[in-house]
């Protein structure tokens, strides 16, 4: 359905930050990039220790979009058909049936995906690069829109396995989600006092798509900073204290993440300020740094800063 031309876009994002403001306290980063990755078609990394509410600022995304959400809590005995679905023999019908998995949803968050056994989470390659899945030789499309958020706990690496670059790399954005402030706390535990009152719905998943192409055909990226996105990915490839830089899906990620971050705000045109606050959440997670580095405690983020401060900015 097209959206009605009368509606003010800008006002409804704003109406939609109110609304998820209503159940989430701070965390802005973190709402804001998930709203960007939905209406980009991206998936988000978390890293943060339990307990910080991920699952609250998901459920309500989800609630003020009418997306439908799934939560899936990684732990090893989850197997690669409990995401992906699977074909059973039912005997009174005397034929096979596809059961679907967890990822046939809009909204689907990965708990502790590290977690997972290795071939589970190599399932997941395929449905968040190619929105669909392979069932009995036969491939099944996903609802669409379709986003995966999912979290990994930095502190406790016991019985974890590491998500392989090839993996990390599907990931749109990577957020590092901090505590709260004590302020921040203080009006969490206000909120919780009130009333739950039902979210009012926003979007709906038809108009996040229709969204998503106004974006791609009406947002315009300058050549200046086309030149400016390569260069700064490309200077992440040529430090000495980098193994691997950025991949060439980190070029793109910061050309659409750009777009949408521009079409959020109300413009139709991207800025070098729009690039600069994105290079952090798309290239932290693309950068492999020397071991020599790591042990000196370099840290990603530390070498985007410093391939921003040495790539010169286009003058707008």
């Amino acid at each position: 359905m097209p959206l009605q031309r009368d509606k003010d876009v800008t006002q409804q994002f704003r109406q939609l930050y109110d609304e998820v403001h209503k159940r989430v306290i701070g965390q802005e980063e973190v709402i804001q990039l998930l709203i960007n990755a939905i209406f980009t078609g991206g998936h988000i990394l978390l890293e943060s220790v339990p307990g910080l509410g991920k699952t609250v600022v998901t459920k309500a995304v989800s609630d003020t979009m009418e997306m439908k959400f799934t939560r899936v809590q990684c732990t090893p005995d989850v197997t690669a058909s409990d995401l992906m679905g699977r074909v059973d023999w039912n005997p009174e019908k005397k034929e096979y049936e596809i059961i679907r998995g967890a990822v046939f949803t809009n909204l689907l968050l990965m708990d502790e995906i590290n977690r997972a056994q290795p071939k589970t989470q190599s399932a997941m390659l395929e449905a968040m690069e190619e929105m669909q899945v392979t069932l009995g030789g036969q491939s099944y499309p996903l609802p669409q829109p379709f986003t995966v958020l999912a979290t990994q706990n930095p502190v406790e690496q016991s019985g974890t396995n590491p998500l392989p670059e090839a993996q990390a790399d599907r990931f749109l954005y990577k957020v590092t989600v901090n505590y709260l402030t004590a302020e921040q706390e203080v009006q969490m535990l206000k909120a919780k006092k009130k009333t739950s009152e039902p979210l009012k719905k926003i979007f709906n998943p038809a108009e996040v798509l229709i969204i998503r192409d106004e974006i791609k055909n009406n947002v315009t990226v300058s050549d200046d900073i086309l030149d400016y996105i390569v260069r700064i990915v490309n200077g992440t490839r040529t430090r000495r204290e980098v193994q691997t830089g950025g991949s060439p899906r980190a070029t793109v990620a910061l050309f659409k993440g750009g777009q949408t971050k521009a079409f959020l705000e109300g413009r139709d045109y991207v800025t070098v300020k729009d690039i600069q606050e994105l290079a952090f959440p798309i290239l932290r997670h693309r950068i492999i740094l020397n071991p020599d580095s790591r042990d000196f405690g370099v840290t990603t983020d530390d070498i985007i800063a410093k391939v921003l401060e040495h790539t010169e900015a286009p003058v707008q």
